[in-house]
């Protein structure tokens, strides 16, 4: 109970926070936009490129990254093909793969688990999140351009992905990052406080901002899929990756229980954003991350005190 209490509920709480901001008009209708850019842009990778250059990656393996997209094509294949009638085009069950596994890993999961692990966990908490908003979001990227432009070249596909990825900073800061810590370069200390005090606005701002878009999340949808969405998300991505980080392959227990944790997240704002990008219907996409994150006060809790009885055991 103590570490829901000093863990989950002040995350909670932030979240809170943003949605009252926003239903009383505190930061005007422009703040969602302006935070998330600010988050995105500057704060988190801020957090990224200092947490890589100074993490201790001994204990990654292989088998860590294949553990973590195992979850992520299990949730992702089950979220399309239980999506799948007749006339529903691979965009859209696409967006469905990737509600059902894409979690607000960057936003959500990394102030959690400095939170509850500790700076320890940052290591792992990254690489999930690179797994997540570059690999799994790539990946959606890829299918819905096939199926948009089922004429174009293999290659012309892949390359705007590729373009896509490069002016990501979610991406380009911690292999920055990680470029320092393989090659030996110190940041001088002028930069490294610079970066550590942007970066350390990230976790509350971006909280914030995750309450910001709840509040302005669309009704309707069909409440079908929005279920089966919630229960992929909520349930079926935590319980295989669990399975393979503690059972096919198993990682040391500070990296498993962090997998764990970073997985058991609601969805992100990925899969609305694209729906809205590719013209598609956005409206089951946020239902599903508005009650998603809801009932993640509940799951996500009740992980989190399993987690620190392990942890402190």
């Amino acid at each position: 109970m103590d570490a829901v209490v000093s863990t989950a509920l002040p995350v909670f709480a932030l979240i809170l926070t943003g949605w009252l901001a926003a239903r009383w008009g505190v930061l005007g209708p422009t703040a969602t936009d302006a935070l998330n850019r600010y988050v995105a842009y500057l704060s988190l990778p801020a957090l990224l490129f200092r947490a890589m250059a100074t993490a201790d990656l001994s204990l990654m393996s292989g088998y860590f990254v294949l553990s973590i997209a195992s979850g992520m094509a299990i949730t992702f294949i089950a979220g399309a093909v239980l999506s799948r009638r007749r006339g529903v085009r691979l965009t859209d069950l696409s967006i469905q793969g990737l509600a059902a596994s894409y979690a607000n890993a960057g936003y959500m999961g990394i102030p959690l688990c400095l939170a509850l692990l500790g700076p320890a966990s940052l290591a792992p908490a990254i690489i999930c999140t690179l797994m997540t908003a570059c690999v799994l979001f790539s990946a959606s990227i890829a299918l819905i351009e096939f199926d948009q432009h089922r004429n174009r070249s293999l290659a012309s596909t892949l390359g705007k992905v590729v373009k896509a990825l490069l002016r990501n900073p979610l991406l380009i800061s911690p292999l920055a990052g990680l470029a320092c810590s393989l090659s030996g370069i110190s940041v001088p200390v002028g930069i490294d406080r610079y970066v550590e005090l942007l970066g350390g606005s990230a976790s509350p701002c971006a909280l914030v901002t995750i309450g910001l878009f709840l509040a302005q999340a669309e009704p309707g949808g069909d409440h079908k899929a929005v279920g089966r969405l919630v229960v992929g998300k909520l349930l079926l991505h935590p319980a295989s990756t669990a399975l393979f980080v503690f059972v096919v392959f198993p990682a040391p227990p500070l990296w498993a229980w962090t997998a764990v944790l970073m997985c058991a997240l609601p969805i992100g704002t990925g899969p609305f954003m694209l729906a809205q990008l590719y013209g598609r219907d956005a409206r089951t996409a946020s239902r599903a991350i508005l009650i998603s994150t809801l009932l993640s006060a509940v799951t996500v809790s009740m992980l989190v005190a399993w987690i620190g009885q392990q942890h402190l055991s």
